[in-house]
């Protein structure tokens, strides 16, 4: 178990979950600029917009946390900001996210679904590195590793620690499941490696079939990969926000699948769409109109 505070001065403290988020998003920012050159867009673009990004995706990420668990938070109000101590959620985060690239591309003049393009394996990427914060928190777990198999669905063996502290939310008192004794099933690990798997195959289609993608596929297969990622795990927690007696996750994750498939593929029948590899001539939209030449003076 790792103390959650790396660095203590007074009464500033530096936690170990901003350290990687920070670090999720530099790594993730420079993977994206890698990925703007390939779809031929500047990478300069993607550095001025990734500000508001982060905002927009930490505000989303918060609410859709906050919203999960109100009845704390109302009772709590004073805690609703501090995002150091961990609870985000993903969902939430990518819709900030979204909504971020929609406003700076539209200002722009630049194509927001190519821009989708480039920031998906980025965010792939961020959200593998942003899971160790999980690991340090001792957040993002699931039921002991005795009971696979048997109540919940199969795992595999290896699991962490987790100490009572942190058991709060999910019942897994220490009286029946000893801190010194028991193993919990690491979701932010399981998730991680799908994560990493996923990037690789984002990458891997944009650089390969990237001349026959239309700008936006690679977002929706984003979603499509994440919504069966999010599907396959919700089912291993405990204590979930559910809606009709199902986890808000996998309604999300589900319909989000679902959609995103029938676009991909409807949108590639019809020809609907511009390539995700930007031609040369294509214009942007707030590049200044030509001005017209004074005519030559006869003489």
């Amino acid at each position: 178990m790792i103390d959650p505070i790396a660095l203590e001065i007074g009464p500033l403290q530096l936690h170990w979950y901003g350290i990687i988020i920070a670090s999720a998003v530099l790594i993730s920012a420079l993977l994206g600029a890698r990925v703007a050159t390939w779809v031929g867009e500047d990478p300069e673009d993607g550095w001025s917009m990734l500000l508001l990004v982060i905002v927009l995706a930490v505000i989303g990420a918060r609410v859709y946390h906050v919203v999960h668990l109100w009845d704390y938070y109302s009772a709590n109000p004073l805690l609703i900001p501090q995002v150091w101590n961990g609870g985000i959620g993903i969902p939430g985060a990518v819709a900030g996210g979204a909504l971020a690239i929609f406003l700076s591309t539209r200002s722009k003049g630049l194509n927001t679904a190519r821009w989708l393009d480039v920031f998906a394996p980025a965010l792939l990427l961020g959200q593998v590195i942003g899971r160790l914060g999980n690991f340090v928190n001792q957040e993002l777990y699931g039921p002991p590793t005795s009971l696979c198999g048997t109540d919940f669905p199969p795992c595999l063996p290896f699991g962490i620690p987790i100490d009572a502290a942190h058991r709060a939310e999910t019942g897994w008192d220490v009286g029946t499941f000893p801190v010194d004794t028991t193993q919990f099933v690491p979701l932010f690990a399981y998730e991680m490696a799908l994560n990493l798997v996923g990037m690789l195959v984002l990458l891997y289609a944009i650089r390969r079939f990237g001349p026959r993608l239309l700008a936006g596929d690679a977002a929706l297969m984003y979603i499509m990969w994440y919504g069966a990622v999010r599907t396959l795990l919700e089912s291993y927690r405990v204590n979930n926000w559910t809606i009709l007696g199902v986890p808000t996750a996998m309604w999300v994750g589900i319909i989000g699948l679902l959609l995103a498939g029938v676009w991909l593929v409807y949108r590639h029948r019809r020809g609907l769409g511009s390539p995700m590899i930007r031609p040369a001539d294509e214009p942007r939209t707030d590049a200044p109109a030509p001005q017209p030449q004074a005519e030559a003076s006869a003489g």
